[in-house]
């Protein structure tokens, strides 16, 4: 039996849309610490080895990760007065921002080894605090419309206000908390207090949405029956449900994306440091043009779902994005590129950076769109509705591949004998040179195994509408 909602089901508004999205800042402060500023604090700030930090990340990332599938499944099947998602997202307000808050204060006085331990410890309390709010309050735009273009619509603000979360961080960090004159992005007390203004964020971020979205929960889907917890039985649920080719084949690609994102991320910074030798204001700078690409993106995806549907945009915007992702360190290979220092290195990687990143967000809008519409397809061939599930898996991929591609990234490091003291010119041309050589090639292998998975998705705008015909008619 279908378990639409009620056919009074309000139409989706503006107030929604941003109740909706505004809590992704907090994913977006959390995304932006993690994937840019922690690798190097604990590293070049605490002292910590590159390869211990990167195994600490990884092993963060996969306890998390395992972490996802469970909450998904528990806010799918969950029982209460406040609905499946909204107990989830008010619980886990507090605990994420006191664990952001001390994983960048950490006590003086640690060994190396206790240290580490209390950054492994604290890691996956942040990322696993922040699973219990993320993958419920995602999973809300697939019951609060079924439209196929207003979900698309849902998830441009959902990324807008990520990434407006995190280059707000970015920035804030850039200009104001790590200023040039006191050692830049070496500048220990700057971290301290990004990781309190951050706490703080989270926290209302996250609120914000539950308390938002709170008025919709009368017309969420329904729960299925009470039925006493079986092992067995939720396992075999779990693999019916994630068998669906459509699933399957986003599944794999994001395995392969979040690899490719993990790398990226994480060397971002020592690019911007070392290879093009930035200054922190002018790491700042480049981080400005991508608030216009969130703006951008929030429009351009979808109109390009209504025009030409979900995935062929997908594969057209993230085709072009993954060949971009490279360009600028090849084309300083072969000495194709502006030299450091001057005017046209500075404005040739602003341009550079605002078109990729406005790309890579509209690619991920539509595919995270695509992943919305499997809900339904699954439906009609399991019985259940497995909002929380589709979102967890998807979150599992990226997260526990992220993690390896982070841990990669620190293997490049120590592969190439990166020191762990450096200081921006005064490393080796040919360590520089070893770095872009080994980045390369990496990056473009595993962005075209992401793109070559995601040309089997096989649901359009046709096959949705007939999919909520046929459960229609079932009701």
């Amino acid at each position: 039996m279908s378990s639409a909602a009620p056919s009074d089901t309000p139409v989706v508004t503006l107030s929604t849309k941003l109740y909706y999205g505004v809590g992704s800042v907090a994913y977006g402060v959390k995304d932006n610490g993690f994937s840019y500023m922690l690798l190097l604090y604990y590293n070049q700030v605490l002292g910590l080895p590159a390869s211990w930090v990167g195994a600490g990340l990884m092993f963060a990332l996969i306890i998390d990760a395992f972490s996802d599938p469970m909450v998904g499944y528990l806010s799918d099947n969950l029982h209460s007065k406040w609905g499946r998602r909204h107990p989830f997202m008010y619980a886990a307000a507090l605990p994420t921002s006191l664990a952001f808050f001390f994983l960048w204060n950490p006590p003086a006085g640690l060994s190396p080894e206790q240290l580490f331990a209390y950054f492994i410890c604290v890691a996956i309390a942040v990322r696993t605090c922040l699973t219990f709010y993320e993958i419920p309050s995602t999973s809300l735009v697939a019951e609060l419309t079924d439209d196929y273009d207003v979900r698309t619509s849902m998830l441009s603000f959902r990324y807008f206000f990520g990434w407006w979360g995190g280059l707000t961080m970015a920035v804030l960090a850039y200009f104001f908390l790590l200023p040039q004159e006191s050692g830049g992005v070496l500048y220990a007390p700057g971290y301290q207090t990004y990781g309190a203004i951050g706490s703080v964020i989270i926290f209302i971020a996250i609120l914000a949405t539950a308390l938002g979205t709170h008025r919709h929960i009368p017309n969420l889907k329904a729960p299925p029956p009470k039925r006493p917890f079986a092992i067995r039985r939720t396992v075999d649920e779990l693999k019916e449900t994630l068998a669906n080719r459509s699933f399957l084949v986003l599944f794999i690609s994001a395995l392969f994306t979040a690899m490719a994102a993990g790398v990226s991320t994480s060397l971002n910074i020592y690019f911007n440091s070392f290879f093009w030798e930035l200054t922190t204001d002018q790491m700042g700078v480049l981080n400005l043009p991508y608030f216009l690409s969130a703006v951008v993106a929030l429009f351009f995806a979808p109109q390009l779902s209504m025009r030409i549907g979900k995935k062929y945009a997908a594969l057209i915007i993230a085709g072009i994005a993954f060949l971009a992702a490279p360009l600028p360190i090849a084309l300083r290979l072969l000495d194709l590129f502006p030299a450091n220092g001057t005017d046209a290195l500075f404005y040739t990687l602003f341009i550079f950076g605002a078109v990729e990143v406005t790309l890579i967000i509209t690619a991920s809008i539509l595919i995270s769109a695509m992943v919305a519409d499997v809900v339904e397809e699954s439906e009609l061939a399991t019985g259940r509705r497995s909002e929380g599930v589709f979102f967890a898996a998807r979150s599992f991929a990226q997260k526990a591949v992220h993690g390896i591609g982070t841990f990669t990234a620190t293997l490049l490091l120590t592969w190439i004998d990166f020191p762990s003291d450096a200081k921006p010119g005064e490393v080796e041309p040919g360590v520089l040179q070893d770095l872009g050589l080994v980045y390369v090639p990496v990056l473009m292998l595993l962005y075209i195994a992401a793109f070559g998975f995601l040309t089997g998705y096989r649901i359009s705008r046709e096959s949705h509408e007939g999919h909520l015909e046929r459960l229609g008619s079932a009701d």
